[in-house]
């Protein structure tokens, strides 16, 4: 019973996906390294630097080795401009210490105007003020300059976060390498299984951010997500639960890794970090399954128009 917990898909490479790494919002400390060692981070966040300082610590410390570690960032939207991809690597590379990325991906399918990181990194959504100002650069140009990524070293692998259908279908026909893997926001409220038929038929691994649905969401104040109920206080996921003698969020968890997603849970608390990585000890009956997936009710959280005032971001219409 269970899934054993090894990599579940295969990359274009000869890299396979992890299904289960920690997603790094806040700055860790290498001791968090002992637990979990596949990780994602990108330069929206900020936090960089104190992540590679935890990495290097981890290593002289002998923890781990930098094989031992799957690293994942993102490119943001100021640097799709094919001429700024590879400069930006490097820096993101310099901050964390690292010779290469093993996944790198397109964090948002959509291109704004360049900002200088001596002027201002992270960057931001906003060229100054509150002006969203965009870039001409096509996503063809950017994942040509991915491609190149792949082939000076920088990363083993390439990816894309946040496409939809069409998006991916268009890219498909053009790329040389096709992504290893998409990685969306999922969660029983926003299934997206056209998507996720699209991704299986074609190949394309898929993460899931966002698990536990509007939890992840409730700092940032958004009245749709403090108005639905949690989904770990969800009464059907809670019977579940129970059903299995785990917790809610383990359920969440399951629910995605035993439809063939890989998960990247967030936490800085080491015991709900050993409580996901549990998570797939246990089977859900395929009725179980059912019945969260029904829960379905298309509600996205991760989108700009949800963080501020905009007539101009409309990514996922």
């Amino acid at each position: 019973m269970g899934l054993d917990p090894e990599p579940l898909s295969a990359f274009g490479s000869s890299q396979k996906l992890p299904w289960s790494w920690l997603w790094i919002w806040i700055p860790q400390t290498a001791k968090l390294l002992l637990l979990q060692q596949r990780l994602t981070f990108h330069a929206d966040y900020g936090n960089e630097v104190e992540c590679g300082q935890g990495v290097a610590r981890a290593i002289k410390e002998g923890i781990v080795t930098r094989e031992e570690l799957f690293i994942v960032s993102k490119l943001w939207n100021t640097f799709h401009d094919g001429e700024r991809v590879e400069p930006i690597v490097k820096k993101q590379l310099a901050d964390w210490g690292v010779d290469y990325f093993d996944l790198y991906l397109i964090h948002f399918p959509v291109a704004l105007e360049y900002v200088d990181p001596s002027v201002r990194y992270p960057p931001g959504w906003h060229y100054e003020g509150d002006e969203v100002r965009p870039s001409k650069a096509t996503i063809q140009e950017t994942w040509t300059a991915f491609e190149n990524l792949v082939a000076k070293g920088l990363s083993r692998s390439i990816g894309i976060s946040n496409f939809q259908a069409q998006l991916i279908y268009d890219l498909l026909r053009y790329a040389k390498i096709r992504p290893a893997t998409l990685q969306i926001e999922h969660h029983p409220y926003l299934v997206q299984q056209e998507l996720l038929n699209l991704a299986k038929k074609e190949g394309i691994a898929v993460t899931a951010y966002s698990s536990f649905g509007p939890a992840s969401f409730l700092e940032f104040n958004m009245s749709h997500a403090s108005k639905l109920t949690p989904l770990i206080e969800d009464d059907g996921i809670k019977d579940i639960a129970a059903k299995y003698t785990k917790d809610a969020s383990q359920v969440l968890l399951r629910w995605a890794t035993q439809r063939g997603l890989a998960i990247i849970p967030k936490s800085t608390r080491v015991p709900l970090m050993i409580s996901n990585l549990s998570s797939v000890e246990f089977d859900l009956s395929e009725e179980d399954i059912a019945a969260i997936s029904a829960l379905d009710r298309g509600i996205r959280f991760n989108q700009p128009s949800n963080y501020f005032p905009t007539e101009f971001l409309w990514i996922f219409g």
